[in-house]
């Protein structure tokens, strides 16, 4: 299995946890490693409140194109 390198992320997709959660699982499905990035210090204490947007999905750079499309397609 080819080790992923994440030398440089992109953002994909904005939203809340739950959202940014969904997300992830739709590109890992297509094939795309994802992760989540929270910018929120309020994730530490209360994941699954309303974080207002703040919780990043982020793909390798190379992948970007690709994310995009699945998310487009996928997540109105």
């Amino acid at each position: 299995m080819k080790e992923a390198a994440y030398d440089s992320l992109v953002e994909v997709f904005r939203g809340n946890l739950w959202e940014a959660e969904v997300v992830k699982g739709l590109l890992q499905s297509a094939g795309v490693e994802a992760m989540i990035k929270d910018q929120s210090i309020g994730a530490v204490s209360s994941p699954y409140l309303d974080s207002g947007g703040n919780v990043l999905v982020m793909v390798n750079k190379e992948e970007e194109v690709y994310a995009k499309k699945v998310v487009a397609e996928k997540h109105p």
